[in-house]
């Protein structure tokens, strides 16, 4: 699966603990992170400085459903799950 268009749920839903630039002290859930764009692409995508943690994850369906949406609510249920 590759990641659909004007969706940025990775980047908004989840919580991200350690500190990324621009956002020392990590990323609360449900906070767009300052990189997204508005057009809902990552700024700092394929670039060093990038998080592991971003630069790691993978769109899967088990995660991304079938819409924003979707993606919105299942990364936010495993947030919560993992808490």
């Amino acid at each position: 699966m590759e990641c659909r268009s004007q969706c940025g749920a990775c980047c908004i839903a989840p919580s991200i603990s350690g500190p990324l630039p621009g956002m020392p002290q990590g990323k609360p859930a449900g906070i767009p992170c300052v990189h997204l764009m508005s057009d809902m692409r990552c700024a700092i995508f394929g670039q060093p400085e990038r998080p592991a943690v971003c630069a790691s994850f993978k769109a899967m369906k088990d995660v991304c459903g079938e819409n924003k949406a979707q993606a919105m609510w299942l990364i936010n249920e495993l947030e919560m799950a993992t808490c």
